[in-house]
Protein backbone atom coordinates (compact mmCIF):
# COMPACT_ATOMS: atom_id res chain seq x y z
CA UNK A 1 0.00 0.00 0.00
CA UNK A 2 2.96 2.33 0.56
CA UNK A 3 3.63 2.52 -3.19
CA UNK A 4 0.01 3.04 -4.24
CA UNK A 5 -1.89 6.26 -3.60
CA UNK A 6 -5.34 6.13 -5.20
CA UNK A 7 -5.85 9.89 -5.11
CA UNK A 8 -2.68 10.36 -7.16
CA UNK A 9 -4.03 7.94 -9.75
CA UNK A 10 -7.21 10.01 -10.06
CA UNK A 11 -5.25 13.28 -10.23
CA UNK A 12 -2.98 11.98 -12.99
CA UNK A 13 -5.92 11.34 -15.32
CA UNK A 14 -6.52 14.04 -17.93
CA UNK A 15 -9.30 14.12 -20.48
CA UNK A 16 -10.04 16.75 -23.10
CA UNK A 17 -13.51 17.59 -24.31
CA UNK A 18 -14.43 17.55 -27.97
CA UNK A 19 -13.63 21.26 -28.27
CA UNK A 20 -10.68 21.28 -25.89
CA UNK A 21 -12.71 21.62 -22.72
CA UNK A 22 -11.13 20.62 -19.41
CA UNK A 23 -14.13 18.33 -18.85
CA UNK A 24 -14.71 15.46 -21.27
CA UNK A 25 -17.67 16.01 -23.56
CA UNK A 26 -20.88 14.23 -22.59
CA UNK A 27 -22.14 11.76 -25.15
CA UNK A 28 -25.90 12.22 -25.15
CA UNK A 29 -26.71 9.39 -27.56
CA UNK A 30 -28.33 6.02 -27.08
CA UNK A 31 -26.98 4.57 -30.32
CA UNK A 32 -23.95 5.16 -32.54
CA UNK A 33 -23.44 5.09 -36.29
CA UNK A 34 -20.84 3.16 -38.29
CA UNK A 35 -19.14 4.06 -41.54
CA UNK A 36 -19.18 0.43 -42.66
CA UNK A 37 -21.26 -2.67 -41.98
CA UNK A 38 -18.05 -4.63 -41.36
CA UNK A 39 -17.14 -2.33 -38.43
CA UNK A 40 -20.61 -2.79 -36.94
CA UNK A 41 -20.25 -6.57 -37.18
CA UNK A 42 -16.81 -6.49 -35.56
CA UNK A 43 -18.13 -4.30 -32.76
CA UNK A 44 -20.97 -6.75 -32.08
CA UNK A 45 -18.38 -9.49 -31.89
CA UNK A 46 -16.31 -7.45 -29.42
CA UNK A 47 -13.38 -7.15 -31.80
CA UNK A 48 -13.32 -3.41 -32.39
CA UNK A 49 -11.73 -1.07 -29.84
CA UNK A 50 -12.87 2.55 -29.70
CA UNK A 51 -16.22 1.95 -31.41
CA UNK A 52 -19.54 2.36 -29.66
CA UNK A 53 -22.56 0.24 -30.40
CA UNK A 54 -25.39 1.09 -28.04
CA UNK A 55 -25.34 2.87 -24.68
CA UNK A 56 -26.59 -0.14 -22.77
CA UNK A 57 -23.27 -1.74 -23.73
CA UNK A 58 -20.97 1.28 -23.31
CA UNK A 59 -20.74 4.99 -23.97
CA UNK A 60 -17.86 7.48 -24.04
CA UNK A 61 -19.03 9.16 -20.82
CA UNK A 62 -19.27 5.87 -18.95
CA UNK A 63 -15.89 4.74 -20.22
CA UNK A 64 -14.25 7.91 -18.89
CA UNK A 65 -15.63 7.12 -15.44
CA UNK A 66 -14.73 3.43 -15.83
CA UNK A 67 -11.11 4.39 -16.46
CA UNK A 68 -10.96 6.78 -13.50
CA UNK A 69 -12.43 4.28 -11.04
CA UNK A 70 -10.20 1.48 -12.29
CA UNK A 71 -7.19 3.75 -11.74
CA UNK A 72 -8.42 4.54 -8.23
CA UNK A 73 -8.75 0.86 -7.32
CA UNK A 74 -5.69 -0.34 -9.23
CA UNK A 75 -7.54 -2.74 -11.53
CA UNK A 76 -7.25 -3.17 -15.29
CA UNK A 77 -10.66 -1.70 -16.02
CA UNK A 78 -14.16 -1.20 -14.63
CA UNK A 79 -17.83 -1.07 -15.54
CA UNK A 80 -20.19 1.52 -14.06
CA UNK A 81 -23.86 0.79 -13.47
CA UNK A 82 -27.09 2.54 -12.56
CA UNK A 83 -26.90 1.62 -8.85
CA UNK A 84 -24.76 -0.22 -6.33
CA UNK A 85 -27.06 -3.23 -6.55
CA UNK A 86 -26.77 -2.89 -10.33
CA UNK A 87 -23.08 -3.66 -9.87
CA UNK A 88 -23.37 -6.35 -7.18
CA UNK A 89 -26.09 -8.52 -8.71
CA UNK A 90 -24.69 -8.90 -12.27
CA UNK A 91 -21.21 -9.51 -10.87
CA UNK A 92 -22.38 -12.42 -8.73
CA UNK A 93 -24.65 -13.81 -11.44
CA UNK A 94 -21.76 -13.70 -13.91
CA UNK A 95 -19.60 -15.68 -11.52
CA UNK A 96 -22.20 -18.24 -10.42
CA UNK A 97 -24.81 -20.49 -11.99
CA UNK A 98 -27.17 -23.27 -10.98
CA UNK A 99 -25.61 -25.56 -8.39
CA UNK A 100 -22.92 -23.08 -7.33
CA UNK A 101 -22.25 -21.83 -3.82
CA UNK A 102 -21.15 -18.53 -2.28
CA UNK A 103 -19.55 -17.93 1.11
CA UNK A 104 -20.53 -14.45 2.30
CA UNK A 105 -19.99 -12.29 5.32
CA UNK A 106 -23.05 -12.37 7.57
CA UNK A 107 -22.90 -8.59 8.09
CA UNK A 108 -23.47 -6.97 4.71
CA UNK A 109 -25.80 -4.40 3.21
CA UNK A 110 -29.41 -5.51 3.62
CA UNK A 111 -30.11 -5.45 -0.12
CA UNK A 112 -27.14 -7.71 -0.82
CA UNK A 113 -28.22 -10.03 1.98
CA UNK A 114 -31.77 -10.23 0.56
CA UNK A 115 -30.41 -10.93 -2.93
CA UNK A 116 -28.26 -13.80 -1.70
CA UNK A 117 -30.76 -15.16 0.83
CA UNK A 118 -34.02 -14.84 -1.09
CA UNK A 119 -33.35 -14.26 -4.79
CA UNK A 120 -30.37 -16.31 -5.98
CA UNK A 121 -31.85 -19.61 -4.67
CA UNK A 122 -34.39 -19.26 -7.51
CA UNK A 123 -31.45 -19.91 -9.84
CA UNK A 124 -30.02 -22.75 -7.78
CA UNK A 125 -27.30 -20.60 -6.17
CA UNK A 126 -26.91 -21.10 -2.42
CA UNK A 127 -25.07 -18.93 0.10
CA UNK A 128 -23.53 -19.64 3.49
CA UNK A 129 -23.35 -16.59 5.77
CA UNK A 130 -20.39 -16.63 8.16
CA UNK A 131 -18.44 -14.45 10.56
CA UNK A 132 -15.98 -13.07 8.03
CA UNK A 133 -13.53 -12.05 10.75
CA UNK A 134 -12.81 -15.71 11.58
CA UNK A 135 -10.76 -17.13 8.72
CA UNK A 136 -11.01 -20.71 10.00
CA UNK A 137 -14.82 -20.52 9.91
CA UNK A 138 -14.69 -19.02 6.40
CA UNK A 139 -12.54 -21.87 5.13
CA UNK A 140 -14.71 -24.54 6.78
CA UNK A 141 -17.75 -23.17 4.92
CA UNK A 142 -16.14 -23.75 1.50
CA UNK A 143 -17.43 -26.74 -0.43
CA UNK A 144 -16.63 -28.29 -3.80
CA UNK A 145 -19.42 -26.11 -5.26
CA UNK A 146 -18.14 -22.80 -3.86
CA UNK A 147 -17.22 -20.23 -6.50
CA UNK A 148 -17.09 -16.91 -4.60
CA UNK A 149 -16.01 -15.38 -1.30
CA UNK A 150 -17.98 -12.17 -0.74
CA UNK A 151 -17.43 -9.50 1.89
CA UNK A 152 -17.39 -5.79 2.62
CA UNK A 153 -14.09 -4.17 3.61
CA UNK A 154 -15.87 -2.59 6.56
CA UNK A 155 -19.23 -4.24 7.11
CA UNK A 156 -22.63 -2.62 7.14
CA UNK A 157 -23.72 -1.82 9.80
CA UNK A 158 -21.51 -3.38 12.50
CA UNK A 159 -18.22 -2.04 11.09
CA UNK A 160 -16.47 -5.41 11.24
CA UNK A 161 -13.22 -5.43 9.26
CA UNK A 162 -12.47 -8.16 6.73
CA UNK A 163 -8.89 -9.42 6.56
CA UNK A 164 -8.69 -9.07 2.80
CA UNK A 165 -5.16 -10.43 2.49
CA UNK A 166 -6.11 -13.49 4.57
CA UNK A 167 -9.30 -14.03 2.58
CA UNK A 168 -7.34 -13.66 -0.69
CA UNK A 169 -5.01 -16.47 0.35
CA UNK A 170 -7.99 -18.72 1.09
CA UNK A 171 -9.62 -17.79 -2.22
CA UNK A 172 -6.45 -18.55 -4.15
CA UNK A 173 -5.97 -21.85 -2.33
CA UNK A 174 -9.46 -23.02 -3.30
CA UNK A 175 -9.54 -21.38 -6.76
CA UNK A 176 -12.32 -18.96 -5.80
CA UNK A 177 -12.99 -15.34 -6.71
CA UNK A 178 -12.78 -12.84 -3.84
CA UNK A 179 -15.36 -10.07 -4.34
CA UNK A 180 -15.08 -7.08 -2.00
CA UNK A 181 -17.60 -4.26 -1.59
CA UNK A 182 -15.41 -1.25 -0.74
CA UNK A 183 -18.22 1.32 -0.48
CA UNK A 184 -17.40 2.32 3.12
CA UNK A 185 -13.69 2.85 2.53
CA UNK A 186 -12.70 4.36 -0.84
CA UNK A 187 -9.11 5.64 -0.91
CA UNK A 188 -8.57 4.40 2.65
CA UNK A 189 -8.35 0.78 1.48
CA UNK A 190 -7.39 -0.61 -1.94
CA UNK A 191 -8.67 -4.22 -1.87
CA UNK A 192 -7.20 -5.20 -5.25
CA UNK A 193 -3.75 -4.40 -3.89
CA UNK A 194 -4.48 -6.74 -0.98
CA UNK A 195 -5.46 -9.62 -3.26
CA UNK A 196 -9.15 -9.10 -4.08
CA UNK A 197 -10.18 -10.18 -7.58
CA UNK A 198 -13.15 -7.84 -7.93
CA UNK A 199 -13.92 -4.57 -6.14
CA UNK A 200 -17.39 -3.09 -6.04
CA UNK A 201 -18.66 0.33 -4.97
CA UNK A 202 -22.00 1.96 -4.56
CA UNK A 203 -21.08 5.27 -6.22
CA UNK A 204 -24.17 6.72 -4.54
CA UNK A 205 -22.23 7.08 -1.31
CA UNK A 206 -18.78 8.63 -0.76
CA UNK A 207 -17.56 8.65 -4.36
CA UNK A 208 -20.40 10.85 -5.60
CA UNK A 209 -20.81 12.42 -2.18
CA UNK A 210 -23.79 14.71 -2.81
CA UNK A 211 -26.76 12.35 -2.35
CA UNK A 212 -28.22 13.39 -5.69
CA UNK A 213 -27.85 10.19 -7.71
CA UNK A 214 -27.43 6.45 -7.47
CA UNK A 215 -24.72 4.50 -9.22
CA UNK A 216 -22.38 1.55 -8.92
CA UNK A 217 -19.16 0.14 -10.32
CA UNK A 218 -17.40 -3.20 -10.71
CA UNK A 219 -13.60 -2.91 -10.90
CA UNK A 220 -11.79 -5.99 -12.16
CA UNK A 221 -9.68 -7.52 -14.92
CA UNK A 222 -10.40 -6.79 -18.59
CA UNK A 223 -11.34 -10.41 -19.03
CA UNK A 224 -14.05 -10.28 -16.36
CA UNK A 225 -15.42 -6.87 -17.36
CA UNK A 226 -15.60 -8.00 -20.99
CA UNK A 227 -17.55 -11.06 -19.87
CA UNK A 228 -20.01 -8.81 -18.01
CA UNK A 229 -20.55 -6.73 -21.17
CA UNK A 230 -20.68 -9.61 -23.66
CA UNK A 231 -23.70 -9.14 -25.93
CA UNK A 232 -24.59 -12.84 -25.79
CA UNK A 233 -23.87 -13.87 -22.21
CA UNK A 234 -22.93 -10.82 -20.14
CA UNK A 235 -25.06 -10.22 -17.03
CA UNK A 236 -24.60 -6.45 -17.16
CA UNK A 237 -25.40 -6.29 -20.87
CA UNK A 238 -28.43 -8.57 -20.67
CA UNK A 239 -29.91 -7.30 -17.37
CA UNK A 240 -29.37 -3.69 -18.44
CA UNK A 241 -28.36 -1.74 -15.27
CA UNK A 242 -26.86 1.04 -17.40
CA UNK A 243 -25.71 4.34 -15.94
CA UNK A 244 -26.99 7.43 -17.76
CA UNK A 245 -24.26 9.50 -19.43
CA UNK A 246 -25.28 12.73 -17.68
CA UNK A 247 -25.11 11.03 -14.29
CA UNK A 248 -21.78 9.49 -15.18
CA UNK A 249 -20.36 12.91 -15.99
CA UNK A 250 -21.71 14.28 -12.70
CA UNK A 251 -20.08 11.50 -10.65
CA UNK A 252 -16.82 12.07 -12.54
CA UNK A 253 -16.75 15.70 -11.42
CA UNK A 254 -17.42 14.81 -7.79
CA UNK A 255 -14.75 12.12 -7.83
CA UNK A 256 -12.10 14.84 -8.09
CA UNK A 257 -12.77 16.08 -4.55
CA UNK A 258 -13.03 12.62 -2.97
CA UNK A 259 -9.61 12.77 -1.29
CA UNK A 260 -10.45 16.08 0.42
CA UNK A 261 -13.83 14.83 1.57
CA UNK A 262 -12.62 11.46 2.86
CA UNK A 263 -9.97 13.13 5.02
CA UNK A 264 -12.57 15.39 6.63
CA UNK A 265 -15.14 12.61 7.07
CA UNK A 266 -12.48 10.49 8.78
CA UNK A 267 -11.20 13.32 10.98
CA UNK A 268 -14.69 14.20 12.19
CA UNK A 269 -15.76 10.61 12.81
CA UNK A 270 -12.57 9.82 14.72
CA UNK A 271 -13.05 12.91 16.92
CA UNK A 272 -16.66 12.05 17.78
CA UNK A 273 -15.88 8.38 18.37
CA UNK A 274 -13.08 9.31 20.78
CA UNK A 275 -15.31 11.70 22.69
CA UNK A 276 -18.32 9.40 22.93
CA UNK A 277 -16.18 6.48 24.08
CA UNK A 278 -14.65 8.71 26.79
CA UNK A 279 -18.18 9.66 27.81
CA UNK A 280 -18.92 5.97 28.38
CA UNK A 281 -21.12 5.29 25.35
CA UNK A 282 -20.75 1.93 23.63
CA UNK A 283 -19.00 3.20 20.51
CA UNK A 284 -17.73 1.25 17.50
CA UNK A 285 -15.24 2.84 15.13
CA UNK A 286 -12.27 1.13 13.45
CA UNK A 287 -9.98 3.96 14.52
CA UNK A 288 -10.54 3.24 18.22
CA UNK A 289 -8.07 0.94 19.96
CA UNK A 290 -11.09 -0.82 21.47
CA UNK A 291 -12.21 -2.01 18.02
CA UNK A 292 -11.41 -5.75 17.73
CA UNK A 293 -9.77 -5.25 14.32
CA UNK A 294 -8.07 -1.92 14.96
CA UNK A 295 -4.53 -3.27 14.59
CA UNK A 296 -5.46 -5.25 11.46
CA UNK A 297 -7.13 -2.25 9.89
CA UNK A 298 -4.06 -0.09 10.55
CA UNK A 299 -2.07 -2.45 8.32
CA UNK A 300 -4.68 -2.22 5.52
CA UNK A 301 -5.31 1.50 5.18
CA UNK A 302 -3.64 4.38 3.40
CA UNK A 303 -3.05 6.35 6.65
CA UNK A 304 -3.59 9.84 5.26
CA UNK A 305 -7.25 9.03 4.54
CA UNK A 306 -7.93 7.76 8.05
CA UNK A 307 -10.31 5.14 9.34
CA UNK A 308 -13.43 6.33 7.52
CA UNK A 309 -16.53 8.33 8.30
CA UNK A 310 -18.77 5.57 9.68
CA UNK A 311 -19.36 4.93 13.38
CA UNK A 312 -22.05 3.46 15.63
CA UNK A 313 -23.25 4.07 19.16
CA UNK A 314 -25.67 2.01 21.21
CA UNK A 315 -28.23 3.87 23.33
CA UNK A 316 -29.99 0.79 24.65
CA UNK A 317 -33.43 0.71 23.06
CA UNK A 318 -35.04 1.41 19.71
CA UNK A 319 -37.36 3.96 21.32
CA UNK A 320 -34.40 5.88 22.73
CA UNK A 321 -32.54 5.64 19.41
CA UNK A 322 -35.55 7.05 17.55
CA UNK A 323 -36.00 9.84 20.09
CA UNK A 324 -32.36 10.85 19.80
CA UNK A 325 -32.29 10.79 16.01
CA UNK A 326 -35.47 12.87 15.79
CA UNK A 327 -34.06 15.43 18.23
CA UNK A 328 -30.71 15.64 16.43
CA UNK A 329 -32.54 16.24 13.16
CA UNK A 330 -34.66 18.94 14.80
CA UNK A 331 -31.45 20.64 16.02
CA UNK A 332 -30.00 20.62 12.47
CA UNK A 333 -27.26 18.15 13.36
CA UNK A 334 -28.07 15.93 10.40
CA UNK A 335 -30.81 13.89 8.80
CA UNK A 336 -32.70 10.80 9.89
CA UNK A 337 -31.98 9.05 6.62
CA UNK A 338 -30.33 5.98 5.15
CA UNK A 339 -27.24 6.05 2.92
CA UNK A 340 -23.87 7.67 3.64
CA UNK A 341 -21.21 10.00 2.33
CA UNK A 342 -23.31 13.21 2.34
CA UNK A 343 -21.87 16.55 3.50
CA UNK A 344 -24.34 16.50 6.41
CA UNK A 345 -24.35 13.73 8.99
CA UNK A 346 -26.87 10.95 8.31
CA UNK A 347 -28.14 8.62 11.05
CA UNK A 348 -30.43 5.61 11.13
CA UNK A 349 -31.30 2.58 13.23
CA UNK A 350 -30.05 -0.22 10.95
CA UNK A 351 -32.27 -2.94 12.38
CA UNK A 352 -35.35 -1.14 11.11
CA UNK A 353 -33.82 0.40 7.98
CA UNK A 354 -30.74 -0.63 5.98
CA UNK A 355 -30.60 -4.11 7.58
CA UNK A 356 -34.33 -4.69 7.95
CA UNK A 357 -34.17 -7.46 5.33
CA UNK A 358 -32.21 -9.56 7.83
CA UNK A 359 -34.55 -11.60 10.10
CA UNK A 360 -34.69 -10.44 13.73
CA UNK A 361 -33.21 -13.65 15.11
CA UNK A 362 -30.24 -13.33 12.74
CA UNK A 363 -29.81 -9.66 13.67
CA UNK A 364 -29.58 -10.71 17.31
CA UNK A 365 -27.11 -13.47 16.51
CA UNK A 366 -24.74 -11.10 14.72
CA UNK A 367 -24.98 -8.48 17.48
CA UNK A 368 -27.23 -5.95 15.75
CA UNK A 369 -29.02 -4.51 18.78
CA UNK A 370 -32.22 -2.45 18.94
CA UNK A 371 -30.45 0.61 20.32
CA UNK A 372 -27.75 0.76 17.65
CA UNK A 373 -27.49 4.01 15.69
CA UNK A 374 -25.33 4.10 12.57
CA UNK A 375 -23.76 7.46 11.78
CA UNK A 376 -22.32 8.66 8.51
CA UNK A 377 -20.43 11.65 9.86
CA UNK A 378 -20.52 14.74 7.68
CA UNK A 379 -18.04 17.43 6.68
CA UNK A 380 -18.75 19.72 9.65
CA UNK A 381 -16.21 22.53 9.93
CA UNK A 382 -16.33 22.76 13.75
CA UNK A 383 -16.60 19.18 14.98
CA UNK A 384 -16.20 20.26 18.63
CA UNK A 385 -19.39 22.29 18.26
CA UNK A 386 -21.13 19.29 16.71
CA UNK A 387 -20.04 17.08 19.59
CA UNK A 388 -21.31 19.52 22.21
CA UNK A 389 -24.69 19.81 20.45
CA UNK A 390 -25.03 16.03 20.09
CA UNK A 391 -24.09 15.52 23.72
CA UNK A 392 -26.65 18.11 24.78
CA UNK A 393 -29.32 16.11 22.95
CA UNK A 394 -28.22 12.93 24.74
CA UNK A 395 -28.29 14.61 28.14
CA UNK A 396 -31.73 16.05 27.43
CA UNK A 397 -33.10 12.59 26.62
CA UNK A 398 -31.39 10.89 29.55
CA UNK A 399 -28.94 8.84 27.48
CA UNK A 400 -26.38 10.00 30.01
CA UNK A 401 -26.14 12.54 32.77
CA UNK A 402 -24.41 15.91 32.58
CA UNK A 403 -21.29 14.43 34.19
CA UNK A 404 -21.12 12.07 31.17
CA UNK A 405 -21.95 8.91 33.06
CA UNK A 406 -24.06 6.72 30.83
CA UNK A 407 -27.32 5.75 32.45
CA UNK A 408 -27.84 2.02 32.82
CA UNK A 409 -30.02 0.28 30.30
Amino acid sequence: MKDFNPADKIQDLQYFGEFGGVNPSISDSSTYTFLSAKTMFDTFEGNMEGCYLYSRHSSPSNLYLDEALAAMEGTETANVSASGMGAITPTLLQLCGAGDHIVSSRTIYGGTYAFLKNFTPRFGIETSFVDITKLDIVEKAITSKTKVLYCETVSNPLLEVADISGLAKIAKKHNLKLVVDNTFSPLSVSPAKLGADIVIHSLTKYINGSSDTVGGVTCASKEFINSLKNVNSGASMLLGPTMDSLRSASVMKNLRTLHIRIKQHSHNAHFLADQFEKDGLKTVYPGLKSHPSHELYKTMINPEYGFGGMMTIDVGTLAKANELMELMQERNLGYLAVSLGFYKTLFSAPGTSTSSEIPLEEQAEMGLTDGLIRFSIGLDNDIQRTYEMMKACMVELGVFEKDSKVLSY
